[in-house]
């Protein structure tokens, strides 16, 4: 036989009642029945628990040990039972969550940042991948609530089932160069000047590549290299000058690197924030919207390249 919580009322009881009769009386048993049953819980214990006299029944010394126990066990169960309940009828507010994907790049970082400013108990968490089209499967099998990806220019979104996606901001595409780069010094830089450059890029899925390359035919050459690897190695190897990096303008200042802005902005990434149309309510795709759109804006204003760019734009009539 297992001990039960019953089994330490009924030993409180005897104990209480200082016989078995008066035990029996409280408990709403025969006397016969109480004996049995206290018996039971003897075997289980192993050994007696009271003794019985002509006065009554006083507890022995194992007796008291387990009376000790359920002075602590049954108040406890008694506090826990109480607290549940409260909990259970106490009004809630269900807690947030946010799952957020997304790809290379600050976007990401500067979003959770701005969801845990306006959103402080929510619980985030985050997936990255340089795969638009991964992160556009995570989204359509439920297992991202919200992703940041982005597409070429004007090209279309990764495409899924029941997918919304919508634009965060557009930015134009830099160039990062080593700070000894004799280009370092330009407001922005030509095309065509980089003619006999090498080229680094982080990794995607979308057309950037077919992009990159067009823009450089119509400025008259054919790139001869293109690494596409993670941003630590793209940093790396412009530092060091063995490439010219490609990246968005909001890309964070690193040391020994400049970004500059390509004449004529031939090419431009879309950013882009998609969620499952039939998952998320009306009101939390708007306050991610928001936060995004928030988000990207500091960003960019961190990046001094990228805000003199915006100033000179905002001077073309």
């Amino acid at each position: 036989m297992e001990l039960e919580l019953r089994h330490l009322k009924t030993i409180r009881a005897i104990a209480e009642a200082g016989s078995l009769t008066r035990a029996a009386t409280a408990l709403g048993l025969a006397q016969p029945a109480l004996s049995a049953q206290l018996k039971r819980i003897e075997r289980a214990l192993g050994g007696e628990l009271f003794e019985r006299g002509r006065h009554g029944v006083r507890a022995t010394a194992l007796g008291e040990l387990v009376l000790e126990r359920t002075r602590i066990v049954l108040p406890a169960v008694t506090e826990l039972q109480q607290e549940a309940a409260r909990f259970a009828r106490a009004p809630r507010t269900p807690t947030a969550c946010f799952r957020l994907g997304g790809t290379h790049g600050p976007l990401l970082g500067a979003l959770v940042d701005r969801l845990a400013h306006v959103v402080p108990d929510a619980r985030v968490t985050t997936c990255t991948s340089w795969s638009e089209r991964e992160l556009a499967t995570l989204l359509g099998e439920g297992r991202l609530d919200f992703a940041l990806a982005g597409t070429c220019g004007s090209a279309e979104p990764p495409g899924a089932d029941g997918l919304t996606w919508r634009e965060v901001a557009v930015d134009p595409v830099f160039v990062m160069l080593p700070d000894t780069h004799p280009l370092a010094d330009r407001a922005e830089v030509d095309l065509t000047e980089l003619a006999g450059e090498e080229w680094a890029c982080v990794p995607g899925d979308g057309c950037f590549g077919d992009c990159f390359t067009a823009a450089c035919a119509r400025a008259g050459f054919t790139p001869s290299r293109m690494y596409e690897t993670d941003t630590a190695s793209l940093v790396h190897l412009v530092q060091v000058g063995r490439a010219v990096g490609l990246c968005r303008a909001t890309f964070p200042t690193t040391p020994g690197i400049v970004s500059r802005p390509l004449a004529g902005t031939p090419l431009a990434w879309r950013h882009l924030l998609g969620w499952h149309t039939a998952s998320q309510q009306p009101h939390t795709t708007a306050t991610v919207l928001a936060q995004a759109r928030l988000a990207h804006a500091g960003v960019a204003a961190r990046s001094d390249s990228y805000t003199q760019w915006l100033a000179r734009q905002a001077r073309v009539p």
